[in-house]
Formats: C-alpha cells, structure tokens, sequence
C-alpha cells in the first residue's frame, strides 16, 4: 500500500454506548422506560457480529472505549478521521414519536462523549442520526445540530417503506442542502419492523440477508435519480455506506438505457442517469466486492468513476472488517490518494 503522510480518512466506523444507559441518560419519560436498544430483532450473524479482537480490554462492548479504538485502528493504520456512524435502529419502530427520541439521544450522547470529552485531537468527525419515519422532526434535529464543529453529515438506515426519491421525504433533503450535510444512508433496519424488506419476501438466512442488502442501496438510487431529487435540491449529496459497489456500473448503464426510451415519462431528469452521480453521490469501499483476479476489480472501479465517487470505509469494528492494507490490491497513486483521502476530504470540508 502506498503510504501517505497525510493519513487516511475511514468513512464508516462504529461507535458504541458502554451500556444501554448511556443513551437512557439522554432520554425523557416515556421514551426513557420504553428503550431497552432493541437492535434488529431479526438476522443476527450466527457466528459473532464483530471482530472478536476489538474487545476492549476493560471490558465493554466492541467499539465503546475510545482509546482502544484508537490504539488498535486510529494509530496502527493512520486514520486522519474517522466518520462516526452509530447504530440506534430508530428506523424501525412505529412511533415516529419514540423513533425521533431515540435518535436525539444518540446524538446527544455522540456530541457528548465521541465528538466532545474523547475528541481533543478532532479525529472523529459525527453522524446526525435521525428517525425518516418523520421527515419534519428529522429535519428540526438536523436544524438543532447545525453548526457544531464535528458534525458532517446525517444518517438514516436503508431499511424504509417507501423508495427515498418520494417526496415525503423532502424536508429531509432540504436541510441537508441548507446547512451543507451529506446524507450517509446505512443498513440495517432492511424488513425489520414497519420497514419492507427490499427482496420479494424474506430470506430464510442471514447470509441471504446480507448479501441481497444492497438491493435497497439500488432501488433508492433509481428513486433519487428518476424522481428529480438532484434537480429539485441541486447541492443535496448522498452516501451509500456499506451497500456494496460492483452493481453500479452495471445499474447505470441498464438505467441509461431506459432513460433513452422513457425519457418522456420523467422530464425532470434533465441528463443521463449516470451523470448525477459525480454530482451528488458517493460510496464507500466496504464490503469491497473482490474477485479472484484484481484486473477484474480495477476495471469495475474505472467504470464506476471510483476516482471520484469512492471513499474507503473500514466498517471497523464489525466482523466484515476491511483492513486498509489488505482490502485493495494495488491501485495507481491517483486513484489510491482519491479513494483512501481526498474524495472524503472535499465531501466533508475537512
């Protein structure tokens, strides 16, 4: 791997309370009795969810002690910044009343303890978790947090019921165009409590679940571009993190094709599909589809424009873990600079 001064910036990485009350702590009667983290509910990873060295010493979950993160990811692989993404499964609950209590609570306890008494240095930069389930409270807390120094985008999971391009979701976008946040979506809520799952019925195991969990990443993009998104909120940008990256050239090139027949259907897409993307979408690395012959990926990232779209992410520290050092094969300097620093320094303005 070609070594960079400068560091590298890691795009998805997981912070995680020391205990479910932690957040509690941030949270009002009822919501504050009613939380007990949930968590997916179902497909959990029959084996172990997360790297079973990433145990923090003095105990705790994987990821919630800073100073082993940084010691065993921060230092080891000279992590500029790490864009913090934590995990609250607000999407999924019925309640957009409960759902936006939990997503405040998080973000409090984020600007608290990781962007605030555990930042000195700056390196982790913030997520504004928010609940979709309603777009105008979503948009009041990214309104609330605008402006704090270590916040760079907002997050919301994949998981939905209904594809994002749709107009309900429109204050969402609005404020992140007005207050210059990317919006990151994750998985993770996909077919878990009012949220339809993305495949025609549900998979009978996790590996089913978690391979097919970039189908919501495609249908959501498809949504964005043929609804006019990008032309209604030209400085809206989005981030699909962890939803894979092989499918897009080819997804592209189908949705251009169509485009060139039923154009006449959606004026308001104003050029070819794929031309949005440089604008206004990225993606990161993790999972790195990575077949046996590296050429085969290298041409699949010059298809994909990854010099401008791809942003490394390590997904650190989760059982799926990709090691900046192993991850790519040898990529030429350009490209290696781009994807590993400075695609997620201009996103981000850091």
């Amino acid at each position: 791997m070609i070594k960079m001064n400068k560091g590298i910036i890691d795009c998805d990485v997981h912070p995680m309370p020391k205990s479910i009350d932690e957040i509690r702590s941030y949270m009002q009667m009822p919501w504050k009795s009613r939380h007990n983290g949930g968590g997916r509910g179902l497909f959990g990873n029959p084996v172990h969810g997360a790297r079973l060295d990433a145990k923090p010493t003095n105990g705790g979950p994987e990821g919630s002690d800073p100073e082993f993160l940084r010691e065993q990811h921060i230092k080891p692989f000279n992590v500029a910044h790490a864009i913090l993404l934590p995990r609250a499964f607000c999407n999924l609950h019925p309640d957009p009343d409960f759902a936006t209590a939990v997503a405040a609570a998080y973000n409090d306890w984020q600007a608290d303890t990781w962007l605030g008494k555990y930042n000195p240095d700056g390196v982790f930069k913030g997520s504004i978790t928010i609940a979709h389930q309603d777009p105008i409270a979503a948009a009041k807390e990214i309104e609330r947090w605008a402006g704090h120094p270590h916040f760079v985008q907002v997050m919301t999971d994949s998981g939905a019921r209904a594809p994002f391009g749709q107009r309900q979701y429109y204050p969402i976008y609005e404020a992140c165009e007005r207050h210059g946040f990317p919006l990151a979506i994750h998985p993770g809520t996909d077919g878990m409590g009012i949220n339809i799952q993305p495949s025609p019925g549900y998979p009978t195991h996790y590996i089913e679940w978690h391979t097919c969990l970039s189908l919501a990443f495609q249908a959501h993009l498809v949504s964005f571009i043929t609804e006019g998104v990008f032309e209604k909120f030209p400085g809206f940008k989005v981030v699909m993190v962890e939803g894979g990256s092989a499918w897009l050239p080819t997804l592209m090139w189908r949705l251009d094709a169509e485009y060139k027949a039923l154009r006449y259907e959606v004026p308001w897409v104003k050029k070819r599909p794929s031309e949005y993307l440089r604008d206004h979408v990225r993606v990161t690395s993790q999972p790195l589809e990575r077949p046996d012959n590296d050429k085969h990926l290298l041409n699949t990232l010059e298809a994909m424009d990854a010099e401008h779209i791809m942003m490394f992410s390590s997904d650190y520290p989760h059982w799926d873990f990709d090691s900046p050092r192993l991850a790519f094969p040898k990529l030429p300097e350009t490209l290696h600079n781009r994807i590993f620093y400075e695609n997620a320094r201009e996103l981000y303005k850091l």
